[in-house]
């Protein structure tokens, strides 16, 4: 049953499982630990639908490149599926296999540990069973590029589609508007004791669980424990650690224009870096878009600019004058644009800062950085790339000086796919959170969602962040029952 927190008191001491945070992670794993019959409860703090007022929650400085972290994620029920575009594609196995530069370590599992919860994953957010990743063009480009192959969701709203279930499973309690303020860790048991919970005028309480999950995403779950007085106290967080570090996002960078040769691109083409290109050139993975201006002039907010200039040039008698400047083939008949690895790096970091935010949290710095291998990935997708275009004849680029000479101050955005500040790996000495999802130190705390990814690979994260989190709902299970049967 759903239940708004700050109206309706009625957490209960007894739960199996607390999971924090609802969106696509954290409502994957409630249902399924409560219809394996499980007493769970799901902390949301927003409610159902935006407020202002949770969303200021998410306010961040920054101190590096701008991440826009409080416009880019969404604080109620469902999460930031409310405004995903619905993208979905797997890892790859050489993501597993393949260490990152830099000397940090990659996955310390294989991706078959993941591999199968695809079939379970792609269920949830719809799409159909047996579909095929698919490509929108056939077309490779040498050795280096292939069709990047993907599927869209409907997309998938995680609140909406699961509003029932959320309501109805039974075992299963969910509080909107119950924010969690504090992790409180009990050292000499190893456990987390509670969690403290608070609603907008600061009535309190404690949350008492067998097992806690973090599922509120990068920014929130690297929070979370750096707030924590008593984590830190038992150096489970520790000043120098992993917590917080390697943030990692999709780099959007405008690699430049390309100029048609005879027409044959005549619709976008979207191409990924192959095996043999990352290992020839020691280089991160990349999705490149390829899209020519006439399919990009007429939606979203060019739609809105297009019919505000046509109004405008009509009221002004100069019409005629703007659709001669709109024919005009101006130099660069498209655009490419990508969706590039960010390899791990220990100054790309979130920090907390002494000013809390209105509920006692301590307030966060983001410091998002990039490395010199980064700047390398760029430069070699964009300069094969554009040979590649020319050896086949289908156009000639003309790349930004930035992507060739990484001397230049880069132009670029983020993609919103926040990951990596509670990075998994094989030992503390690396990471957070061990192949089990369990935060290194302690007995019953885990984290759920793309915090936990060691490499991000170029692949939108929400589909691999529903296989950890199906393949974590497995373990816990696993482990309750374990503990049940030793105490039978």
């Amino acid at each position: 049953m759903i239940k708004d927190y700050q109206t309706h008191k009625a957490l209960r001491d007894d739960y199996d499982f607390c999971i924090i945070g609802g969106g696509p992670a954290g409502i994957t794993l409630a249902l399924r630990l409560a219809e394996a019959g499980w007493r769970v409860v799901l902390l949301e703090g927003g409610g159902h639908e935006y407020s202002q007022q949770s969303q200021d929650l998410y306010q961040c400085t920054s101190s590096g490149l701008e991440a826009y972290i409080h416009n880019t994620r969404l604080r109620f029920l469902g999460g930031t599926s409310n405004h995903w575009a619905g993208r979905c594609r797997p890892f790859e196995a050489s993501d597993f296999s393949v260490p990152p530069p830099g000397g940090i370590p990659g996955w310390p599992i294989a991706y078959a540990e993941i591999e199968r919860y695809l079939p379970a994953a792609m269920a949830i957010v719809d799409l159909p069973e047996g579909a095929h990743f698919q490509a929108i063009n056939v077309s490779r480009l040498g050795d280096d590029f292939v069709p990047d192959e993907f599927l869209l969701s409907p997309p998938t709203r995680f609140a909406q589609k699961y509003a029932k279930a959320l309501e109805q499973t039974p075992g299963l309690d969910v509080f909107i508007h119950c924010n969690c303020v504090d992790l409180e860790f009990d050292h000499a048991a190893d456990r987390v004791k509670a969690v403290v919970v608070s609603d907008y005028d600061l009535h309190r309480e404690r949350v008492i669980a067998r097992q806690f999950v973090l599922a509120m995403g990068a920014v929130e779950n690297a929070r979370q424990l750096l707030n924590s007085e008593s984590l830190a106290a038992a150096g489970v967080v520790k000043p120098d650690g992993f917590v917080g570090r390697c943030f990692m996002e999709h780099l959007n960078v405008d690699l430049g224009t390309f100029i048609l040769n005879s027409g044959k691109v005549d619709k976008p083409r979207q191409y990924f870096t192959t095996d043999a290109f990352v290992a020839e050139y020691h280089a991160g993975k990349g999705n490149v878009s390829a899209t020519v201006l006439d399919e990009v002039t007429n939606y979203g907010r060019t739609a809105q600019v297009k019919d505000f200039l046509e109004t405008l040039s009509c009221d002004m008698g100069i019409a005629h004058k703007i659709d001669f400047i709109a024919k005009f083939n101006c130099p660069g008949d498209g655009v490419l644009s990508t969706m590039i690895e960010q390899f791990p790096n220990l100054q790309s970091r979130l920090s907390t800062l002494q000013e809390k935010d209105a509920l006692g949290v301590a307030k966060v710095n983001m410091n998002w950085v990039l490395s010199g291998d980064d700047r390398q990935t760029i430069k070699c997708i964009g300069v094969e790339l554009a040979k590649r275009f020319a050896e086949s004849g289908l156009a000639f680029v003309k790349l930004n000086d930035f992507v060739h000479d990484t001397s230049l101050p880069l132009k670029m955005s983020p993609h919103a796919h926040h990951m990596g500040t509670t990075r998994m790996a094989a030992s503390p000495d690396a990471g957070v959170v061990d192949p089990d999802c369990k935060v290194f130190g302690t007995d019953n705390l885990y984290i759920a969602g793309s915090s936990i990814f060691a490499k991000g690979g170029a692949s939108n994260p929400t589909m691999p962040l529903l296989q950890f989190a199906l393949r974590l709902a497995d373990h816990l299970d696993a482990k309750m029952k374990s503990q049940a049967g030793e105490f039978a």
